[in-house]
């Protein structure tokens, strides 16, 4: 018989059966589709040996007045910039747990040290912290002195009482030791969260009636959320948003010299409790949404409840008939989950609807509709804006864009990303603070990583070609993105569990805190670490069952003599496998003298595969290894009924 074509079309779809799915791609892992065909995505490239404290959340590239390019990065437990191809500490200190006139108990030949504060102290074990002051230690009761403290990070060991707390040192005490010795001032770190979403399990966490009174509970059906910042930039200017706690900002060095060395502070006159910030560009507005309806007051904090400044500063958000300051109340929904800069709008997403801030000038400042009902945002991570278009993963099951109306997009993997039945779950529900959206314009993508089912963490990624509109699955897990709008290429942390970060270098670490690792995307074709060793990117792509359309759909049982294979771009070698069965229900095997091993200078392969019904899969697992695919053409026969 006459060789054939197979055409196949791009993007997956994971809606229907593999049979169904005949010419189309139904599974891959680190592929994307360009002009429609099917290739290898690209490499990344470690950047630094720093690995930072902690899961990273939140990314934002900017510049200051001088062109300098930063990237400021928020995990859960500090906050960096990345400048240079180097990472700076900028974390703040907590205002409200600094405290004077502490003094230290030590042990001959221990390196634990017993902190005793003058009042309550409200660290907990993992909280990081520094110390100034530091001095009036006695000789010979201890050997540390005060550059053994200030300015150097610990780790906070155990909190065995409300006034005193633990630290290790490096060395042990080569003194006799101390009681109550010298004074120092502890300089907390400020809390920003957990590492994961967790159920909560304090008091009111409950619902009103639901047990006993005073009951410990041993389930919960409230969410709290993990430890995250949103990120933005005031001209120059960084605002840092604790999710649910302060805001803080950074002056970059055109600004201050000694920039690199000074931490964010806390920006006077703000809410000191917000689900997060955003600038409004055009107008040089700061938004809090979800803050608190009384200044100063945490408890007060209201999830759909909204505050902006005075047009031009920061620091007033007091109505007055002198300026531009205000505030919403939004009614559609129980918190206001995200937001996004869009083109001349503000787009605020809550868990159940969309809204729309738009600036339209004095007397009134801005206008706020609501644009869209049954399209909650999943997260606070969750939504991007890309071109004239705002898109987002909702908790209603699927993904939404707003494009001057809020419509639900076709998802041909829509049931996979949120699967909720049977085996290889989908997304976990419990944790989608955790999804993060980015744009990668370099090839019109817009990705979402998420955690499924089987994990805390991100472990999964969906994405949208928005020109092609095809939709691609895979395993690439990165905690937080960011496209290359200000640097040459995307950027992108991956975070290790239980294992030791070491920057910025803190004293007895734990491995629990975990490591988030910087990489440099979509540069050559393997995973290259910070010392240039070389790791496979192990990619994949599958196609649905075909079968010999000849008297009918799959009457006969297939041939395949040979095939020739067709790449448009093949580095190194690519393994072709033919996966074959007799019936749908039938598990699938592959061809008896396969997988096929391509190279540049291959012609044709001989097979010999036989079945009603067969797949094609193109595979690579070795370093330096890249392709694209063309059009392969297979020479069928047929052989047979059965």
């Amino acid at each position: 018989m006459a060789l054939v074509k197979i055409p196949f079309r791009p993007g997956f779809n994971k809606q229907l059966t593999d049979t169904q799915n005949e010419n189309n791609w139904v599974d891959g892992d680190n592929v994307r589709f360009r002009y429609g065909q099917p290739e290898k995505i690209g490499g990344w490239l470690q950047t630094t040996s720093s690995e930072l404290i902690g899961v990273a959340r939140a990314q934002h590239t900017f510049t200051d007045l001088d062109g300098r390019k930063y990237n400021a990065i928020g995990t859960n437990r500090c906050l960096y910039i990345y400048y240079s191809n180097q990472f700076y500490d900028i974390t703040p200190i907590d205002p409200d747990r600094q405290s004077t006139g502490a003094n230290i108990t030590t042990t001959n030949g221990s390196t634990t040290v017993t902190i005793t504060t003058v009042s309550s102290h409200s660290l907990e074990a993992g909280d990081i912290l520094t110390f100034e002051n530091a001095g009036s230690f006695t000789s010979p009761d201890t050997d540390y002195t005060a550059s053994d403290f200030d300015d150097v990070l610990f780790e906070v060991k155990t909190a065995p009482s409300a006034t005193t707390f633990t630290i290790e040192m490096p060395t042990a005490e080569t003194g006799t030791g101390a009681t109550n010795d010298g004074t120092l001032d502890p300089l907390p770190y400020i809390q920003i969260g957990s590492l994961v979403q967790t159920g909560g399990y304090g008091w009111g966490a409950g619902l009103w009636g639901g047990s006993t009174w005073g009951t410990p509970r041993t389930s919960t059906n409230v969410i709290l959320d993990p430890g995250m910042w949103s990120l933005d930039n005031y001209g120059q200017i960084l605002i840092a948003t604790v999710h649910n706690g302060r805001s803080f900002n950074w002056n970059p060095i055109a600004a201050d010299a000694s920039a690199l060395n000074t931490r964010a502070v806390s920006i006077p006159n703000n809410p000191t409790k917000s689900v997060m910030t955003i600038v409004s560009d055009r107008d040089r507005h700061l938004f809090h949404l979800g803050t608190e309806t009384t200044i100063g007051s945490p408890s007060t904090q209201d999830k759909m409840f909204i505050r902006f400044s005075d047009q031009e500063n920061r620091s007033v958000y007091q109505p007055t008939s002198v300026n531009t300051a205000g505030t919403f109340q939004l009614d559609s929904g129980t918190e206001i989950r995200g937001a996004v800069q869009g083109k001349d709008y503000t787009f605020i997403g809550t868990d159940t609807s969309a809204y729309i801030v738009q600036y339209v000038g004095p007397p009134f400042t801005f206008s706020l509709r609501q644009v869209g009902s049954n399209c909650g945002v999943i997260g606070m991570n969750s939504i991007v804006f890309v071109d004239t278009n705002v898109y987002w993963m909702s908790d209603e099951g699927g993904f939404f864009v707003y494009d001057g109306s809020v419509k639900r997009m076709p998802c041909l993997v829509e049931d996979f990303v949120f699967k909720t039945t049977g085996t290889n779950l989908g997304l976990n529900p419990n944790a989608g603070q955790q999804v993060y959206a980015s744009h990668n314009s370099l090839f019109n993508e817009i990705i979402w990583f998420y955690p499924d089912a089987s994990s805390q963490f991100v472990n999964r990624m969906v994405v949208y070609n928005y020109l092609e509109q095809t939709w691609v699955t895979g395993t690439l897990a990165r905690t937080s993105y960011a496209d290359q709008v200000v640097f040459d290429k995307p950027y992108a942390t991956k975070f290790t569990q239980n294992s030791a970060p070491n920057f910025p270098v803190v004293n007895g670490i734990t491995a629990g805190q975990g490591k988030s690792t910087y990489y440099e995307h979509e540069t050559g074709v393997n995973e290259v670490d910070v010392n240039g060793n070389k790791t496979a990117i192990e990619a994949f792509i599958q196609s649905g069952d075909f079968d010999l359309d000849q008297d009918g759909e799959g009457e006969y049982f297939i041939k395949i003599r040979r095939f020739i294979p067709d790449f448009k771009v093949l580095q190194g070698d690519a393994e072709v496998t033919l996966q074959l069965r007799d019936y749908p229900s039938n598990t699938q095997t592959s061809s008896p003298l396969g997988p096929f091993t391509i190279n540049s200078s291959t012609t044709k392969v001989d097979t010999r595969a036989r079945a009603r019904l067969a797949a094609l899969k193109i595979s690579n697992n070795s370093t330096d290894e890249n392709w694209r695919l063309g059009l392969f053409r297979f020479d069928f026969q047929p052989d047979g009924r059965r």
